[in-house]
């Protein structure tokens, strides 16, 4: 019969098989997940700790980095009313509870930009929809401004642009980008180089005049660089820049930050403060931005050179000194060179 000493001595030479085991098979994980073949024979602990250490960071960030790319968010493209007090002129309904507005001034409230001395697009921004004001306070943010108001596709608000057109993004993004690709991927200095600046007002005309059948083909415009340089006009000229200048302090923050971790986590927040037609505008930019880079053998343009040309093409400092904006400059071209570099997670 077995005395209690051998018993626990097995006992204790069964689990020390069992650990050596476990850690066997977690070195085979962590091997694996690093793309590693492993010795038959154990590695020595100081060469196996920081394997694992390394390893643990590795698969850390890869988790962090996936839930980002989960965590997406269905577009709602809404335009908020802007409700104003009116005075009607004649018998008036309310168009949301179909109730008649009494009195004789001030009877409701009207979506339309407030008038000034000289009269710019901004008054043709929405919808013209005719409420109490009670009533207001319950009307869903679903402004669609009257296509036949607004006047031009360059300078236009960019979600009343969308909405105008029931569109996901401005044609005029979606129409260069298509030209672009089909016949400039490879060309050298793409973005950098400038076209010649009447054509490219020719090109901006053309839409304003046009809209979806304006012609850029390269029948009409043989040179690509009109066609980057009426993208690139098109986003200088918006009275809010695809970053807006409320998210614009959010993405600067998120460039100073040196962990790249928490860089991308902040940047994947800012882009949540972005109107759904601004974020949309960007993904599908960014997306494009990354097939140039992978042409860089030809055009010779990698994400830092297009972080320069578009950064302050996207990104406008909101009221800053002088001395501030001009500091802010190379975060401009860090926010765009992230967004290009890791544009298959954050969007």
């Amino acid at each position: 019969m077995p005395s209690r000493e051998s018993y626990v001595l097995r006992k204790e030479e069964k689990s020390l098989v069992h650990k050596a085991k476990a850690e066997g098979k977690e070195q085979g994980m962590v091997a694996a997940a690093l793309g590693m073949k492993m010795s038959p024979q154990k590695p020595p602990a100081t060469l196996w700790q920081p394997l694992k250490l390394f390893a643990y960071s590795q698969l850390t960030s890869l988790v962090r980095r996936a839930t980002l790319k989960e965590s997406e968010w269905a577009p709602k493209y809404e335009k908020v009313h802007n409700f104003k007090v009116h005075t009607f002129r004649g018998p008036h309904w309310c168009e949301y509870c179909a109730n008649f507005m009494w009195g004789l001034i001030a009877q409701g409230v009207k979506c339309a930009a407030a008038r000034s001395k000289s009269l710019t697009l901004r008054h043709f921004l929405h919808c013209g929809l005719n409420v109490h004001k009670q009533c207001s306070k319950m009307v869903p943010n679903d402004c669609k401004p009257d296509l036949k108001h607004v006047k031009k596709v360059y300078s236009c608000d960019l979600t009343t642009l969308v909405k105008a057109h029931n569109a996901t993004r401005p044609m005029v993004v979606d129409m260069c980008i298509r030209e672009i690709e089909a016949r400039g991927l490879k060309s050298e200095g793409l973005y950098r180089i400038s076209g010649f600046s009447d054509l490219i007002e020719d090109v901006k005309l053309s839409f304003d005049r046009d809209g979806e059948k304006a012609d850029i083909s390269v029948n009409v415009y043989e040179d690509i660089n009109v066609i980057t340089g009426a993208l690139k006009l098109y986003f200088r000229d918006l009275p809010i820049p695809v970053i807006t200048y409320d998210a614009y302090p959010r993405f600067i923050e998120a460039a100073k930050l040196t962990d790249p971790d928490e860089r991308l986590e902040a940047l994947h927040e800012a882009l949540k403060q972005m109107p759904p037609a601004h974020c949309e505008t960007l993904r599908y930019l960014m997306a494009h931005l990354k097939r140039v880079t992978q042409n860089e053998k030809h055009n010779l343009m990698n994400a830092e050179n297009l972080g320069i040309v578009f950064g302050p093409t996207l990104m406008r400092a909101p009221d800053l000194d002088a001395m501030t904006a001009l500091n802010d400059i190379r975060y401009q071209r860090q926010v765009v060179e992230l967004l290009i570099k890791n544009e298959d997670i954050l969007f």
